[in-house]
């Protein structure tokens, strides 16, 4: 196949170049100027750009690659590599006992449905399953540090005993050996959020033997950022692992202030040897589950329990008391969005149907509630399975943050219900608005980002360049054009620009359009 006259910026940040790119079977077999006959296929590409095709770095497809494997919304922004595994909560391990109560933990993420087998155990055995699947994408994964604390020591708020401390550090060896690209925490999640910093510096010792990355959900992405940011960096100092803080940014507008010493201590770190990246969704708003506008003991457990509270009057009111007065070390999602700007993304039943686009003030005046009661009743009636967007940031720092070297673009977005539009629209979005139109970054520094930094970062081989002998992941779209479409009110809307993604020598979109191939591939750390 020749992709033909088209300006090719490679993703290493090197200057553009003119010229044709030879695609053979899987990979890239030639670079230069060749004669327009006797191909296979010719794909004219003047008047655009080619470049790698883009590496979502923080992906939440773990569960959709399964029930729809052609991860569209992605494939048609260009995304041909995903990284799962996220947030320190996952699909794998899942040992059988606790398969119940993990998918109710799950589900706020849409990862539940009786679609696939889940009796997969180990992580090879669910890597298999998206292999046997055939992705649109090709698929990577990082071993979620709360499904390790679970096989090791379950679901309990507690510290780990000795022997449960070894047999973490056992599985994370495992892991490693079975070609996971690193581990994910979730501090704000449960069980990761009981986890102490010490736990963490043992298994990243773990993890940096194998020159793993420790990509972490920090404990506090609002009041106690700094301090959170800190525990972050000693982990890096005391394990040597390389540190990657998932969707870097500070929550709350009374919190931005906070970026000017959020980026000293990267700084400082890095000038101590400590190795730092982060991405970052090119947004000033966020999305995650419902759950987390309740304290942390509200969760204790598991779902179960959870529920149990929400059914009980009492703790219902200490639930409110404590979201009104605070509680240390925790990040408040009401106090720093306010009830008017966090919204209802997705519902798992069709009783709440309704409610979903709506805030959360709204949602107590649709129930004839106080929101908080209209917010737990939600959180009963659902299981726990309600998605959120929030408003947390401001314009100007997603710049400043997306400026910075240590940046890389990311999704972070939950598939189901009425989704962030960042699902659809993220990388054509730094492309329309950041790059073209505010001249925000270069096109060669834009698309390093996307496709060379984020290999580079995840340790992905042959992939994130335009080189010979590289996988031919790649992605031609039209600079005059390309933008995201997608809004708050209607997300799920596929960019434009974006004309023709190619995963490993295969067009799965053409003209705009997806051809139905599934050409991606399970990528396992060497």
């Amino acid at each position: 196949m020749l992709i033909k006259d088209g300006t090719i910026i490679d993703g290493t940040g090197a200057s553009r170049i003119w010229a044709d790119v030879v695609v053979e079977d899987a990979c890239i077999a030639g670079i230069g100027h060749f004669n327009g006959e006797g191909w296979d296929r010719v794909i004219n590409a003047a008047g655009h750009i080619v470049c790698p095709g883009f590496i979502d770095t923080h992906s939440h497809s773990d569960l959709a690659v399964l029930v729809d494997p052609l991860v569209e919304p992605k494939v048609k922004q260009g995304v041909t590599t995903e990284v799962l595994g996220q947030d320190g909560i996952s699909l794998a391990p899942l040992p059988r006992e606790y398969i119940k109560p993990w998918r109710k933990n799950l589900a706020p993420l849409g990862e539940d449905s009786d679609r696939i087998d889940w009796h997969y155990e180990t992580t090879e055995s669910y890597l298999q399953l998206i292999e046997n699947r055939r992705p649109g994408p090709n698929e990577s994964y990082l071993v979620p540090h709360g499904n390790v604390r679970m096989k090791a020591m379950g679901l309990n708020n507690r510290l780990p005993t000795r022997d449960e401390m070894q047999r973490m550090r056992e599985i994370v060896r495992e892991e490693m050996e079975t070609g996971v690209y690193g581990l994910s925490v979730g501090l704000l999640y449960v069980p990761g959020a009981y986890a102490r910093t010490e736990e963490l510096i043992e298994l990243c010792k773990v993890v940096a033997l194998y020159d793993g990355i420790f990509a972490i959900h920090q404990r506090s992405e609002a009041d106690a950022i700094l301090e959170s940011m800190r525990e972050v960096i000693r982990v890096g100092k005391e394990s040597g692992v390389k540190v990657h803080f998932s969707h870097f940014k500070v929550c709350g507008q009374k919190n931005q202030d906070k970026v000017d010493r959020m980026l000293e201590l990267i700084d400082d770190a890095e000038s101590e040897g400590i190795r730092i990246s982060f991405d970052q969704y090119p947004y000033a708003t966020g999305s995650t589950m419902l759950g987390v506008i309740l304290p942390p003991w509200a969760h204790d457990g598991g779902t179960d329990k959870l529920m149990a509270r929400l059914r009980d009057p009492g703790l219902r009111e200490k639930m409110v008391y404590d979201i009104e007065h605070g509680l240390p070390g925790w990040d408040n999602f009401i106090d720093f969005a306010g009830m008017d700007q966090i919204f209802i993304s997705s519902v798992k039943t069709g009783k709440n149907q309704d409610l979903i686009g709506e805030s959360l003030l709204e949602v107590g005046k649709m129930r004839g509630k106080d929101p908080y009661h209209a917010a737990f009743d939600l959180l009963l009636q659902e299981e726990n399975a309600v998605g959120m967007v929030d408003v947390h940031g401001l314009e100007k720092n997603v710049v400043r943050l997306m400026k910075r070297p240590e940046q890389n673009v990311c999704t972070d977005g939950l598939l189901g219900g009425k989704p962030h539009p960042r699902v659809y629209g993220a990388f054509p979005r730094v492309l329309g608005k950041y790059v073209r139109e505010q001249k925000v970054l270069t096109w060669e520094e834009g698309i390093r980002k996307m496709t060379g930094k984020a290999a580079a970062t995840m340790g992905l081989d042959h992939r994130g360049t335009i080189a010979v002998g590289n996988y031919a992941d790649i992605v031609v779209f039209d600079p005059e054009t390309v933008t995201d479409n997608g809004d708050y009110a209607e997300p799920a809307q596929f960019p434009t620009g974006i004309n023709c993604v190619i995963v490993n020598g295969q067009v799965a979109v053409e003209n705009g359009r997806h051809t139905g191939i599934r050409a991606g591939r399970v990528l396992r750390r060497r």
